[in-house]
């Protein structure tokens, strides 16, 4: 690693340093092992680092399925979820596993579980098994997102809130022939939420963009048609470069991302290769 690009944390005494993968989002870190629980020095100086660049990256972690759960469980509860298929033993895991027979379906940019309440504070996700080449993963500095609008754009979107919706998820149950009880259930369970357009984020008190194409409906208080041509533009934003970093993934590497801070997009372009991964998903608040 080049020393010049090496960042010292505050308060940690030099025990982990941080590269930073461009100016604003996405940094490395470096001189920690999760196979052992850190101290509270080093947990607040990696809170302070996701809080700062939105994505934190791990190598060479080759940890257990407990010691993944109990490093997230340093951030806050994990989440249950209700519609992925979960590591067996282990329901707070979410086992990805694209292969020839499964391609992968994640190449939309989001922010995780957006139809929920109570979205996602931050996502952990462990690689168990990578493409030779391919199928990285790719990061939008929601913040940036939000200060590259026009005011024109910045004014309309002031104030407004947007439904979101599990849609996505209603089509594969009824595709796995799930009864129309079952997804009924379902619906009732986890009702359409209205969610700002512009979030605060609750620990930095910066304001970024929470629309993405997974899960956001429509704009509320608007006509369809103007609703739907406006949220094109504001998910546009979360391709741009510049507001990007992008991670090439190895085996017993780790991403942390804050779901409240960024967007990610998974590169859909190894097939017939596979690619497993596990992610572990931690509870977060009520938008605001």
């Amino acid at each position: 690693m080049p020393e010049a690009l090496e960042k010292p944390v505050p308060g940690v005494e030099e025990s982990i340093a941080l590269e930073p993968l461009t100016p604003t989002i996405g940094a490395e870190v470096q001189g920690i092992d999760l196979s052992t629980a850190p101290d509270e020095a080093t947990l607040s100086a990696l809170r302070e680092a996701l809080l700062e660049y939105k994505v934190l990256f791990f190598r060479d972690q080759d940890i257990s399925t407990e010691e993944h759960l109990a490093f997230a469980r340093q951030f806050g509860e994990l989440e249950v979820h209700p519609f992925a298929p979960h590591k067996e033993g282990h329901p707070e895991v979410l086992a990805i596993t694209h292969d020839r027979d499964s391609k992968g379906r994640e190449n939309k940019w989001h922010s995780d579980v957006t139809w929920r309440e109570c979205p996602s504070l931050g996502s952990i996700l462990r690689a168990i098994e990578v493409p030779p080449v391919g199928g990285d993963t790719l990061f939008s500095d929601s913040y940036a997102a939000y200060e590259g609008l026009s005011d024109e754009v910045k004014e309309k979107i002031e104030g407004k809130v947007a439904v979101h919706d599990f849609a996505h998820f209603r089509k594969l149950m009824a595709k796995r022939g799930k009864t129309t009880e079952e997804i009924e259930e379902m619906n009732r369970k986890y009702p359409e939420v209205e969610h700002p357009v512009v979030r605060t984020h609750p620990e930095t008190g910066s304001r970024g963009l929470y629309v993405n194409t997974a899960f956001t409906q429509y704009i509320v208080g608007m006509e369809r048609e103007e609703s739907d041509t406006l949220l094109r533009h504001l998910y546009a934003q979360a391709a741009i470069p510049e507001y990007q970093c992008r991670f090439r993934w190895q085996k017993n590497s780790i991403a942390f991302w804050d779901n409240r801070a960024c967007q990610h997009y998974a590169v859909s372009d190894y097939w017939p290769a596979v690619r497993r991964m596990e992610r572990v998903t931690i509870i977060g608040d009520r938008p605001r």
